[in-house]
């Protein structure tokens, strides 16, 4: 048992932060800031310590009741900061970016402007699923190795809460060795249950299952994932995508995010760029309607083929590789935009950037660790100009953010 805690801000990653006496930061999950909390299941180690709010002593203005029962009932690992207002939700965020930036980056930043999301519930097109026995559902906060059974998740949109409904008490059907379920609406309203499985065995009642989603309106393409193998189509009729290839999970504020980034780079006409990490295309598409020409390079084949169907198939070259691999065959570039994963881009790519600067960059990241790590980077060869955040994750401690810069 230690002293009472202040709470004082939210870190990355959604934990509270506050300060043991021995002047030790303290990282405390499901507390607010101006939280006063006694800790209990204090971790120590040398330079800072974990632990959870053993008793509220007084309770933050900017907390509320979380919505979800599973949030508290289930420790839900799914979502970090349901206990808190959706405006103390958009602060947090916009703090971990401008403290990302500030010490990671160096960059001395104000925390950036926040977009807020179209809506704080039922937004997400995606979830996926852990499987531990028969119990299906999100980890327990910070207990990657328990699982427990999830009715239903409030993040998920209507149309998947209905499929999971259904599938839930199908869930006999699946295969006993099962590792994680994901469940998938498409952009054209399309609905894909992805099976991944440990080992190969032959799964036997994917039609079962297939047709018994069908008699409950609930119909949806099956995937089966067997380990180390390609996804194959068990039930109904499609191709790869949409299932297989990342798309945003947010897709309303996603498109918003990326008509900014376009933006950014100003009048682009007559104009040449580099569109890297490029996905499926939509980028590229944005970007040679207004009258530029653009190389698209991404790695993953199925979102090229993808691309090359939906066009534009004139004004631009697709390149199908590693961006470290591909960038110094690219032509010189008067801006670019990259789209990298959460790993971000990695120094190979910041040294060739560093080297075959674009007059404008547009960075448009899902991490701000790994946004701030790469701007600080490429400091001696970019001047940041602007930052916005935006509120694609709602109830997470995730954001978005869209860097743009300058060759100085």
């Amino acid at each position: 048992m230690t002293e009472p805690v202040r709470i004082r801000a939210i870190a990355a990653g959604g934990d509270g932060v506050g300060a043991l006496p021995d002047g030790r930061t303290v990282f405390v999950p499901r507390s607010a800031p101006d939280d006063l909390v006694e800790l209990a299941a204090v971790k120590l180690s040398k330079r800072f310590a974990r632990a959870r709010v053993g008793r509220l002593l007084q309770a933050s203005a900017s907390r509320v009741v979380p919505a979800c029962p599973h949030y508290e009932g289930d420790d839900c690992g799914g979502c970090q900061l349901q206990h808190l207002s959706p405006a103390a939700q958009r602060e947090a965020r916009s703090r971990i970016v401008g403290d990302a930036l500030r010490r990671i980056g160096g960059l001395n930043l104000a925390p950036p402007p926040l977009e807020p999301s179209d809506r704080e519930w039922e937004y997400r097109t995606k979830i996926s699923l852990a499987a531990k026995g028969r119990r299906i559902g999100y980890h327990r906060l910070g207990r990657p190795d328990q699982v427990f059974d999830l009715v239903h998740c409030h993040l998920a949109r209507p149309e998947l809460s209905r499929l999971w409904t259904v599938l839930r008490a199908h869930r006999m059907l699946l295969p006993p060795n099962l590792d994680k379920v994901v469940l998938r609406v498409d952009r054209e309203g399309g609905r894909h249950v992805i099976v991944h499985a440990i080992g190969t065995t032959v799964w036997t009642g994917a039609q079962e299952l297939g047709r018994a989603l069908d008699r409950s309106g609930a119909a949806a393409m099956i995937w089966w994932v067997p380990e180390g193998g390609a996804a194959r189509a068990v039930h109904g009729a499609g191709t790869a995508y949409p299932a297989m290839v990342f798309e945003q999970v947010h897709p309303e504020t996603g498109d918003r995010v990326r008509a900014h980034a376009v933006t950014a780079l100003g009048d682009v006409s007559g104009k040449h760029l580099w569109d890297l990490y490029a996905g499926i295309g939509e980028t590229t598409q944005a970007l040679v309607a207004r009258g530029a020409t653009v190389e698209s390079v991404e790695v993953d084949r199925r979102a090229v083929a993808l691309a090359e169907s939906r066009g534009p198939t004139t004004g631009v070259r697709r390149v199908s590789g590693r961006v470290e691999d591909v960038l110094d065959r690219l032509d010189p570039a008067d801006g670019a935009i990259v789209n990298p994963p959460r790993t971000g881009m990695g120094e190979a790519v910041t040294d060739r950037l560093s080297v075959r600067p674009p007059v404008r960059l547009v960075y448009i990241s899902c991490d701000p660790a790994t946004l701030a790590r790469d701007l600080g980077r490429l400091q001696s060869v970019y001047r940041v100009t602007a930052v916005k955040a935006f509120d694609l994750f709602p109830q997470t401690a995730h954001v978005e953010t869209v860097v743009e810069a300058i060759r100085q």
